[in-house]
């Protein structure tokens, strides 16, 4: 059934003929090294506004000058190509400066969470081989413990004000309050770098096989795990993506886009989508260190933003922000939501308060980073993560098998194009279990369960570490907050699985409920409420109500964290038994 599956539906991609207008199923891919995208940018629209921080404008011509003495620093100290260096900092202009500089010399990049523990700090950077860590002032203490358990030849501290208005660093600093910096042998500062002398070198750069990043992500299993993201993969889909651009550009009538950068740049969806864009594109990027729904609605009204990329708590939180119909935000031509299941009942009151296009997106690390997205002005249906992007093949395969299943039937997703990574670093047990080959492609297995449909669009229907096994039942926790999102009282759902001794598992719901609901509604109200909207297998057992759900820095919420503390609570309950 593969090869007629493969024939019928894949290879001809049936997805296609949905795309939106002048978008096609192929695009021409030229591979290239990163950093030539910022050196074109700097030679043709050298004065172009490339990022907005806190009102101050820098120009592509600057990030292409204080990147060229970031790489002169880094040759100097002896780096070269294939060595690693780590970015532990917030979104500011100097992380895509520190990240393009590295690229110059044949370096490559391993981005690290702000959040990060200097354990977790330590970790990274010595299963990446780290040699020189750049690191925000704030944050300079937790490098100084690291560097015990993983010591690194430099660390340069970058102050977070830098590139702020002169007349704002005095009051950042103070609010900021960072350390004292011993500054000397190993410990440079970033300002330092800029005072090198500006090098015109570039590394040979093989964009297929030479590594960009080291992105580490939890993968398929949880482990925390380097993924091995070539220049090519990015550069591939960067190509991919710009006919979507082109299209909201042509509507809109714009030359250049105006882009929020809220997402993390630490995190491969903003750093391809945003940050990697911006400059491929020659787009304005307002930068934002620290999200805060009120400033990113200022700054979109302020600059006129086109484009906002977030993730479903963003959305979420400003259509429930009480000053959400105070702001223009009529100039969002469109955003997208990825990361994580976008709620249907999100969606359509974003688009509703905006006018703007809010579409359901879909990509991985491992996939650097876009495969599948809704058409933006086309046949978008509600609960999809939309079509596989041109030059992207993408099936259903069952999970434990190298079999291609038809449309309709449940599978794990699986993916193939110019943008899938080389695999993971130093870990062939999970590259053997991560890729497959069928139908002449290879194919990486997601970790997602979904189906496609008959037209080619495609549907998350949970993790496979997220399914819920109730009395043989599988139930799939994204159905059921699907249904909780639609309750006039649930501001916040997620749904997880929990041990019971006679059903296997039981899917319980925690709930953040409305400001004004809060008291009036009970757990008991909410499962009640379920019990014609789903079959009484897939319907929640028990219901909890919090202040707040755990998020990742991204605002993807952990169920990870939901899971750990029902286990704590059982092993307890056991213990006193």
């Amino acid at each position: 059934m593969t090869k007629e599956v493969f024939e019928k539906y894949i290879a001809t991609r049936i997805w296609a003929k949905n795309y939106d207008e002048g978008v096609p199923p192929e695009v021409q891919i030229k591979p290239e090294p990163l950093f030539s995208y910022l050196d074109r940018q700097a030679a043709e629209r050298g004065s172009a506004t490339a990022y907005v921080y806190f009102g101050n404008k820098i120009s592509f011509k600057t990030v292409g000058d204080h990147s060229d003495r970031v790489a002169a620093a880094l040759k100097e100290w002896g780096l070269g190509k294939g060595d690693v260096v780590a970015l532990y900092l917030p979104n500011t202009p100097a992380f895509p400066i520190i990240y393009y500089g590295a690229l110059k010399i044949g370096a490559v990049v391993s981005p690290m969470n702000p959040m990060y523990t200097p354990r977790e700090v330590a970790y990274q950077a010595k299963d990446a081989g780290a040699r020189v860590i750049f690191v925000a002032d704030v944050l300079y203490k937790n490098v100084e413990e690291a560097d015990k358990m993983h010591k690194f030849d430099r660390v340069v501290v970058v102050e977070v004000a830098e590139y702020m208005p002169a007349f704002i660093k005095p009051l950042a600093k103070r609010r900021l309050k960072p350390p004292k910096i011993p500054y000397g042998g190993r410990i440079v500062s970033y300002k330092s770098l800029l005072s090198h002398k500006a090098t015109s070198y570039r590394a040979a750069v093989d964009p297929r096989e030479d590594l960009a990043a080291l992105m580490y992500t939890g993968g398929t299993t949880g482990v925390p795990k380097g993924a091995e993201i070539t220049h090519g993969n990015i550069s591939s889909n960067l190509q991919q993506l710009k006919p979507l651009y082109e299209v909201v550009k042509r509507r809109r009538g714009e030359q250049q886009l105006v882009m929020m950068g809220v997402l993390p740049w630490y995190h491969i969806y903003g750093q391809v989508t945003v940050m990697h864009y911006g400059i491929f594109d020659g787009a304005t990027v307002v930068v934002v260190p620290r999200p805060d729904i009120e400033q990113i609605m200022k700054l979109i009204q302020k600059y006129k933003a086109h484009v906002l990329h977030g993730v479903p708590t963003l959305y979420n939180m400003i259509i429930n922000h009480p000053k959400a119909r105070q702001y223009k935000l009529s100039s969002l031509a469109f955003c997208i939501s990825g990361a994580a299941p976008l709620p249907v009942e999100v969606a359509r009151k974003f688009e509703q308060l905006t006018g703007a296009v809010l579409r359901e997106g879909y990509g991985l690390t491992e996939t650097a980073v876009v495969t599948h997205v809704n058409p933006l002005y086309g046949k978008a249906k509600a609960g999809s993560i939309g079509l596989p992007i041109p030059s992207t093949y993408a099936a259903v395969a069952d999970p434990d098998k190298p079999i291609l299943l038809p449309p309709g039937q449940v599978g794990e997703i699986v993916i193939s194009g110019p943008q899938v990574f080389k695999g993971y670093h130093n870990r062939p047990e999970e590259n053997a279990q991560a890729f497959f080959e069928c139908c002449g492609l290879r194919w990486f297995r997601t970790g997602d369960m979904g189906y496609m449909d008959e037209e080619g669009y495609f549907y998350i229907v949970d993790r496979k570490k997220d399914m819920i096994k109730y009395k043989g039942y599988s139930v799939f926790s994204r159905e059921i907050e699907e249904v909780l999102y639609q309750h006039p009282c649930v501001k916040e759902a997620a749904v997880i699985g929990v041990p019971h001794p006679e059903a296997g598992e039981i899917p319980k719901a925690f709930i953040v409920l409305r400001e004004e609901c809060r008291g009036k509604v009970t757990p008991e109200d909410i499962i009640k409420w379920t019990e014609d909207k789903l079959a009484h297998y897939k319907r929640p057992r028990a219901v909890e109500f919090r202040d707040e759900l755990p998020k990742s820095a991204v605002g993807k919420i952990l169920k990870r964290e939901l899971r750990a503390e029902e286990l704590r609570k059982l092993q307890e309950s056991a213990a006193k038994a």
